[in-house]
């Protein structure tokens, strides 16, 4: 190994050390953090902040590496990436700061190797995941354990299908967004979502042709097979996460 390797290796070794020797966040912060996390940031950046959606791993982020009390997330989170899909949030100060809390721990974990642990995921109730499941509203608006649903659990093993059931838009069976596009001339394009933020709407129609407008210059019908899962990510409970799964785990 090259001095220039070994002293590569010093300063990451020096990092994962401040960052473990830094204090613990609070329990109390950090539990409030993910569920402000998953409930606004999961959908892009994933349930355990490790990537998702078209948003980055901030586990392996500099800003979050960084930051003590959301002095560097802060400013991200209230004013967004302009120019990018990242969003502004208009959260209380607290919340931003539970939400750096959840992070810090995040990225505390992954440097401590150490404190890996693995954790039994399936341990919620399978009957109450399945009137869960039924409930108004729910899953069974869309899905049935006797026909899409069939065998799910021979197909996926019990963190797939946790993260199949909360972020359905990932991977290569992805399901189109469809927009159908009313312009200022009254003309009409319809086609499958290319690009979609607060800014632009980019569509690409049946003959493959590419447009592409400014969000508040077009009038846009989205139909988001995924929308229902959206909704339900903001209202699930922890234990209604466990409880489903358990459930889904049965159908086999």
């Amino acid at each position: 190994m090259t001095w220039a390797a070994l002293a590569s290796w010093a300063v990451i070794l020096h990092a994962q050390v401040q960052l473990i020797s830094r204090p613990v966040p609070p329990a109390d912060a950090v539990e409030r953090g993910q569920k402000l996390f998953v409930a606004n940031c999961g959908f892009c950046h994933g349930a355990t902040a490790r990537g998702g959606e078209g948003g980055p791993d901030l586990v392996r982020s500099v800003v979050v590496l960084d930051d003590d009390d959301a002095e560097h997330i802060g400013p991200v989170i209230r004013q967004g990436r302009p120019g990018t899909a990242m969003p502004s949030f208009d959260l209380p100060e607290a919340q931003i700061r539970d939400i750096a809390a959840f992070l810090r721990s995040r990225t505390q974990a992954a440097i401590d190797r150490r404190a890996y642990q693995l954790k039994e995921l399936n341990t919620g109730d399978a009957k109450a995941g399945e009137a869960y499941f039924n409930g108004a509203g729910k899953c069974n608006s869309c899905h049935s354990p006797a026909g899409d649903l069939a065998g799910v659990a021979k197909r996926y093993e019990t963190q797939a299908l946790l993260e199949k059931f909360l972020y359905p838009a990932r991977g290569r069976e992805r399901k189109p967004v469809e927009a159908a596009v009313k312009l200022a001339s009254g003309q009409t394009v319809s086609g499958q979502v290319e690009y979609l933020d607060d800014f632009i709407l980019s569509v690409r129609d049946a003959e493959g042709e590419y447009h592409s407008w400014p969000r508040d210059s077009v009038q846009a019908a989205l139909k988001d097979p995924y929308a229902a899962h959206q909704d339900l990510l903001r209202q699930y409970t922890d234990a209604d996460i466990h409880n489903l799964l358990a459930y889904l785990a049965n159908l086999r």
